[in-house]
């Protein structure tokens, strides 16, 4: 499996959606309100998460079980764009646990769940840090 320039841009998209997501979840926790922090790392991780979404639909694995290229983690896109769909509609109906809610499953499920799905050997992520950082495969 190679870097090409979909897989670098879903990549940078995930990795930056990792870490901004956490700061904007901070930010907004109750007793320590950071309403300009959380509204810009939550600006930025929705970006991220958007691209990264966008992203996957042009990345195809014809290796593993696939229908039309698309395995079973590309369930996520949905899932993804659905939980961004509603955390915003949780937001203009302030409903602010709702949407606390939506946000931090949303970071949960499709940052740190989809993330270990990638460090398995087959995929990409898992065979540039098992196989050429650690030497181990």
């Amino acid at each position: 499996m190679q870097l090409t320039p979909v897989i670098a841009i879903h990549l940078s998209a995930a990795l930056g959606s990792l870490v901004t997501g956490p700061v904007a979840l901070w930010a907004r926790r109750q007793g320590a309100a950071r309403p300009r922090l959380h509204r810009a790392f939550g600006y930025a991780w929705v970006t991220l998460m958007l691209i990264t979404a966008v992203s996957a639909l042009f990345i195809r694995d014809f290796q593993l079980p696939n229908i039309a290229g698309y395995t079973p983690i590309h369930l996520l896109i949905p899932l993804t764009l659905g939980g961004l769909f509603m955390a915003f509609r949780y937001l203009l109906r302030k409903n602010i646990t709702g949407h606390r809610m939506a946000m931090q499953q949303l970071y949960l499920g499709a940052c740190v769940g989809a993330g270990l799905f990638t460090l398995l050997p087959s995929r990409y992520l898992g065979q540039l840090v098992w196989g050429q950082w650690l030497g181990w495969l």
